[in-house]
């Protein structure tokens, strides 16, 4: 059986991370939950500053804290996903992003692993105190948002964004205890638990 496990970004992933990036040009991709790290391919270092500076932010109503992870496939140390959690959010957030973007390299999905990636995600979210757990997904984009309701998700709105993305949004909730209790029978099994930096 594969495993899975959350590993925060390091030096030592540098490589790594720039080809996951470059997996998703490659394929002319949407880029989502990497904690900006696109913009950042030719300076990995100060992608790295910047999550430390994510993760102890005080929020506003432009940024809030935040912490990314890679998803890593242990059977052959591979990052097949990442995830950006939201511990915090901002009026702008509640309307639209909420408390987590994701994304699974080209190459690897329809293979379940985002579901895996957001019930990792949704355990984190109960380790910080977050009990509702608001998403959103282009209504064009299935694979998000049937994630989504994988996991217990439950639409809690539907609307034209004219303001970012210019498509059709769904917002869902995610109740975090209810779906980690859920579920943990199906992913359990597929988690290796490694100690990391919360």
């Amino acid at each position: 059986m594969e495993k899975f496990y959350f590993e925060v970004p390091s030096i030592s992933r540098k490589n790594d991370a720039i080809e996951y990036i470059n997996e998703f040009y490659k394929f002319n991709s949407n880029i989502n939950g990497t904690g900006g790290l696109q913009r950042f391919l030719n300076n990995y270092e100060e992608w790295l500053n910047k999550l430390q500076e994510d993760y102890t932010r005080i929020p506003n109503e432009e940024k809030v804290p935040a912490r990314t992870y890679f998803l890593v496939r242990s059977n052959d140390n591979k990052i097949v996903g990442m995830i950006n959690i939201r511990l915090e959010l901002n009026e702008k957030l509640r309307k639209y992003g909420g408390h987590v973007g994701y994304s699974i390299r080209p190459t690897e999905r329809g293979k379940g692993y985002n579901k895996i990636n957001l019930y990792l995600g949704l355990k984190i979210c109960k380790e910080y105190g977050i009990d509702k757990v608001l998403m959103d997904a282009n209504k064009e984009n299935p694979a998000s948002w049937r994630t989504m309701e994988a996991l217990g998700g439950i639409k809690i709105r539907e609307f034209f964004d004219d303001q970012i993305e210019h498509c059709i949004v769904k917002d869902y909730e995610i109740d975090v205890t209810q779906s980690i209790i859920n579920n943990s029978a199906i992913y359990e099994p597929m988690i290796e638990h490694r100690s990391y930096q919360k």
